[in-house]
């Protein structure tokens, strides 16, 4: 589990200049709670954290990629996530699909969107373009069940809804391939702003039930 180390940068989107993108590994258990993980920093809470964003989970296989991609260092915690995974699918994982971790229980909700702050913690001007264009946007989690996770816990899914609607279809979909956005209405644990999103843009009225 990762925590963030508070910065100070004129990058930092939150109006006192600070972020906690810059997450490091913790040292023993670190208590999940459904608003996030204790010890956390959360600067711009009107974007970040929240029930539907309480966890960021990131997949080593995917850091690895932008390791060699840009030619340097990338340790847990460089994107800012929470829970650094190996040998999941984080991409993959459909929505709703739940993930017991430690003795916490967690639910897949929604893919991260890139934003300046991250691109200026990296020092990649280019950064949020080419996040996009590579679509291994990591995932966002609820809390179902509290409790304590630590290093070298294994992630186990423990239920996959039938749905099949995927973190990566639902980042395409926001952001590059419109055309399966009829898709992210048939994913009901998304969250709500994201399927009114699908609905404004595809001119379909609420469900009134």
């Amino acid at each position: 589990m990762n925590l963030a180390v508070i910065t100070e940068a004129e990058w930092a989107g939150d109006a006192s200049g600070r972020s906690g993108i810059d997450k490091r590994p913790a040292a023993g258990r670190v208590p999940v709670r459904a608003d996030g993980v204790a010890g956390d920093f959360i600067a711009e809470r009107a974007v970040h954290g929240g029930p539907d964003q309480a966890v960021y989970a990131y997949g080593v296989e995917d850091a690895d990629w932008w390791a060699a991609e840009l030619d340097r260092a990338v340790p847990p915690g460089r994107f800012g996530e929470n829970l650094s995974t190996l040998g999941v699918d984080v991409t993959g994982a459909v929505i709703g699909e739940q993930w017991a971790v430690g003795s916490a229980l967690l639910q897949v909700t929604k893919p991260r969107t890139p934003c300046r702050t991250f691109a200026g913690f990296w020092g990649v001007p280019d950064l949020i373009k080419r996040f996009g264009a590579r679509a291994a946007p990591g995932a966002y989690l609820r809390v179902l069940r509290e409790g304590e996770v630590g290093a070298d816990d294994p992630v186990e899914v423990r239920e996959r809804p039938a749905h099949g609607v995927t973190v990566g279809e639902v980042f395409r979909a926001l952001h590059r391939e419109p055309e399966l956005l009829p898709r992210l209405l048939d994913a009901p644990d998304l969250p709500e702003s994201i399927r009114e999103k699908a609905r404004r843009r595809l001119g379909v009225a609420a469900d009134p039930g």
